[in-house]
C-alpha cells in the first residue's frame, strides 16, 4: 500500500499502458516541424541562389534544407551573408545536378555550387547528411592529417589519439546529422518552399531565450573538434550585440581545453583566425577572447592582434574592416594582416634607416624579419604574402609625386589597397594628411588635372629650401688605422672643411643631375630614392 502510494507520488505505475507511454529519450532529439506562424522567418531574406539549389535538389527527388548559421540569422531578423544547404544526396549526386559544382575537402567532403563569375560570384555550400557515430568505434591513427595522410586515404571515419575527428564521411539520416552539429542554434533546417523549420534540439527556444548551448557533452564535443572553441568565440562575438550569452556548461571547459588546439593544423587555425577578424565583428571577437581567457595561445598571429588591438593604427584598421563587411564590401586578408604587422615592419625599417641603410633595402629587410618572426610558412605563403609585401613597399613610393612615378604607381594592380593603407597612416598622424588627400584627388582626376598636379608638386619641390650640403674632407690614413676602418656612412653627417678631393666632387655631380625636360628628380633623400622599384620610371636616372 505504502509502495503504491510512493509510486503514485513520483508518477510511477506498473500498468502496461503506463509502461508503453514511457519512451526512452532519443540521443538524437525529437523532431519538431515549426511553421512560419511560430518562427516568423521572412522568406524574402533568403538568397535566390540558395532557393535555386534547394529547389533543384527537391525536384530531383532529394531532401534539401537551408541549414546552420543562415537559419539562426533568419530567426533573429538578420540577412545572412552566406547560405549553406544540407541534403540526403551524396556529393557525387549533388555535383551531377549543377553545371558549376566542385567536390572539395577530405575531412568533410562537401560540394561548392558556384553562381556568377569574378568578384560577383557566390558559393552555396552543400553538405550531405552525416551519421552520428561513436568516436570510440572509429578507426584510429597515431599521427595527424599530414603525418597519416596515406593511412587516412581509404578511411571514412577516423580519429587521432586524442579523439579529434580526422575523417567524417559516413552518410546518415537528418536526425543524426542534427545531433553531430555543434550548437543548438546552428542545428535547424529550413525549407524555404514550405517555410517549415525542422528542429531537433530546441534551437528555436534557445534562439528566443538568446542562449548559446552545445549539443551533448561540451567537453566531449570540443575534444572531437577543438576548432569549436574558436567557433564558440565567433558566435558569441557576432550575437553579443543581440544579447546572446553562453550556457554555463558550454563555456566552462573553454579555457582548460584550449591546449587541444595545438594539434590542429596551422592552416586550419589560420583560416579560423581570418573568420574571427573578417566577418564584421573583429573588435567584438577580440573582446570575447580576452573575456574568456583565450587572448593568447590559439595562434601566434592572433596573439599579435589581441596584444596590439588598442593601438590607434590597428584599431582603425579593424573598425574599417568591420564597416566594409557591414556594407557588403569585399575585404582582403592581405590588407588586414599588413595592418597587423605594420608596427613591426615600421620599427625595423626606422631602425635600419637610422643606421644609414638605403630606404628600400632597409624596408625589404624589415619585412623579411617580420615575416620570419610573426608569420612563418603558413600565412606568408603564395599570393597572400606577395600582396602584403606590395602594400608595404608602395608606401615610400607615394612620396614621389613628380615625373612619371605617379602614373606608374597608379597602374599597379594593388594600388587601391596601398592607398587605403596610406590613408590609415595619415588618419593616425603617422604621415601628413595632405599626402593622402593629394593621391585621393590624383586617382580620380582627368589627365589634364593630373598633369597640373604633378607640375605644381614639381614647383613646390624646387621652391623648398634645401639643406646645405656638407662635403667631408677625406683623410688619407694608413691601412689598419681607425680612420681607414671607419665606414663611409659613419662620417656622412660629420661636418668638415670643404675641399677639392676628387671623390667628393664626383659624388656631388651624381646627386645633382641637370634639369632635363622640365622635370625635377623624385622626392626623398638622395641615394635612398634611387633604390626604389619605381626608379626606372623616374626622369633623369
Amino acid at each position: 500500500m505504502i509502495k503504491k502510494f510512493i509510486d503514485k507520488l513520483f508518477g510511477k505505475s506498473d500498468s502496461a499502458e503506463a509502461g508503453a507511454k514511457r519512451v526512452k529519450k532519443s540521443p538524437f532529439g525529437q523532431r519538431q516541424d515549426v511553421t512560419v506562424k511560430e518562427h516568423g522567418i521572412d522568406v524574402s531574406l533568403v538568397d535566390d541562389r540558395a532557393m535555386d539549389v534547394v529547389r533543384t535538389l527537391k525536384d530531383a527527388g532529394y531532401e534539401a534544407y537551408i541549414v546552420g548559421g543562415a537559419v539562426r540569422d533568419l530567426l533573429v531578423g538578420l540577412r545572412p551573408k552566406d547560405f549553406d544547404v544540407a541534403t540526403d544526396a551524396t556529393p557525387e549526386q549533388v555535383k551531377s545536378l549543377f553545371r558549376r559544382a566542385f567536390i572539395i575537402g577530405r575531412r568533410f567532403r562537401i560540394v561548392h555550387v558556384i553562381y556568377g563569375r569574378g568578384r560577383e560570384h557566390e558559393v552555396i555550400e552543400v553538405s550531405t547528411f552525416r551519421a552520428h557515430l561513436d568516436s570510440s568505434l572509429a578507426e584510429q591513427v597515431g599521427g595527424n592529417e599530414r603525418t597519416s595522410k596515406s593511412e587516412l586515404a581509404g578511411m571514412k571515419h577516423a580519429v587521432d589519439a586524442s579523439g579529434r575527428v580526422l575523417r567524417d564521411n559516413v552518410w546518415g539520416p537528418i536526425e543524426q546529422d542534427a545531433a553531430r552539429r555543434d550548437f543548438t542554434i546552428n542545428a535547424m533546417y529550413y525549407d524555404p518552399e514550405t517555410q517549415v523549420v525542422v528542429d531537433y534540439h530546441n534551437g528555436i527556444k534557445d534562439a528566443k531565450k538568446k542562449i548559446i548551448r552545445m549539443i551533448g557533452n561540451p567537453a566531449v564535443r570540443y575534444r572531437e573538434d577543438p576548432v569549436r572553441i574558436i567557433r564558440a568565440v565567433r558566435f558569441a562575438a557576432k550575437l553579443s550585440a543581440l544579447g546572446f550569452k553562453f550556457e554555463d556548461k558550454t563555456v566552462a571547459p573553454l579555457r582548460e581545453m584550449k591546449g587541444l588546439l595545438a594539434d590542429v593544423p596551422q592552416s586550419r587555425l589560420f583560416d579560423e583566425m581570418l573568420k574571427l577578424l573578417q566577418t564584421g565583428h573583429s573588435l567584438a571577437s577580440i573582446a570575447q577572447l580576452k573575456f574568456l581567457g583565450l587572448g593568447t595561445g590559439i595562434y601566434p598571429l592572433l596573439d599579435v592582434v589581441v596584444e596590439n588591438a588598442d593601438e590607434p593604427f590597428l584599431k582603425l584598421a579593424l573598425q574599417d574592416t568591420d564597416r566594409r563587411v557591414g556594407e557588403s564590401k569585399p575585404v582582403a586578408p592581405s590588407f588586414l594582416l599588413s595592418c597587423v604587422l605594420w608596427a613591426d615592419v615600421r620599427e625595423g625599417w626606422e631602425r635600419r634607416k637610422k643606421r644609414g641603410e638605403h630606404l628600400m633595402p632597409a624596408l625589404q629587410d624589415a619585412i623579411d624579419d617580420a615575416f620570419n618572426a610573426k608569420i612563418g610558412d603558413v600565412s606568408g605563403r603564395g599570393k597572400l604574402g606577395t600582396d602584403m609585401r606590395e602594400i608595404w613597399t608602395m608606401q615610400p613610393r607615394f612620396e614621389k609625386r613628380v615625373g612619371s612615378a605617379p602614373y606608374s604607381l597608379l597602374d599597379q594592380p594593388r594600388f587601391r589597397a596601398g592607398f587605403d593603407f596610406l590613408r590609415l597612416r595619415a588618419q593616425t598622424g603617422e604621415i601628413d594628411m595632405e599626402l593622402a588627400e593629394w593621391w585621393e584627388k590624383f586617382s580620380t582626376a582627368y589627365d589634364d588635372e593630373r598633369h597640373a598636379m604633378i607640375e605644381e608638386a614639381r614647383q613646390a619641390q624646387q621652391n623648398k629650401p634645401q639643406a646645405p650640403r656638407v662635403r667631408v674632407k677625406r683623410v688619407d690614413a694608413e691601412p689598419g688605422s681607425a680612420h681607414a676602418e671607419r665606414p663611409a656612412s659613419d662620417t656622412a653627417d660629420t661636418p668638415g672643411e670643404q675641399g677639392d678631393a676628387a671623390p667628393a666632387k664626383k659624388r656631388r655631380r651624381r646627386r645633382k643631375p641637370a634639369n632635363r625636360g622640365g622635370a625635377a628628380g623624385s622626392e626623398g633623400a638622395g641615394g635612398e630614392a634611387s633604390s626604389s622599384p619605381s626608379s626606372d620610371n623616374a626622369p633623369n636616372t
